[in-house]
């Protein structure tokens, strides 16, 4: 997804502050969530996405002259754990690699909870 470099992201070095990055993460995961498995549903069920880990390695800097592209890639669904790989580039830069870990969990409980079968069988990729 493109991601749009604003005022309020970019620091007295004129470069994105590094907290932005996190945000960022949280738009592109919260893309795939309204693709195969909406926080609204979650939600309604009492349960949500949490993160246990944020993992950003900065390779250069993003300024307003950049015009980066955030992907995101789901690379483990486990019972009711998570991770995501995630790399903020433009043509053959690369401003950033992260990692994530999560957890799907019961918001009554404060527990880790399984994935609904039905949720899984939309998104794992069948062979």
């Amino acid at each position: 997804m493109p991601i749009v470099v604003r005022g309020y992201d970019v620091d007295f070095m004129q470069v994105v502050n590094n907290t932005v990055y996190v945000k960022w993460l949280e738009d592109m995961r919260m893309a795939i969530l309204d693709k195969y498995f909406p926080l609204t549903d979650m939600m309604r069920d009492g349960n949500a996405p949490i993160l246990a880990e944020t993992c950003i390695h900065y390779k250069r800097p993003i300024n307003f002259e950049s015009h980066p592209i955030g992907r995101c890639r789901i690379v483990l669904v486990g019972k009711s754990r998570w991770k995501a790989d995630f790399i903020i580039y433009e043509d053959d830069r690369t401003y950033a690699t992260a990692q994530q870990t999560g957890y799907y969990f019961n918001l009554a409980s404060r527990r880790p909870t399984a994935f609904p079968q039905e949720m899984l069988d939309k998104y794992l990729i069948k062979e």
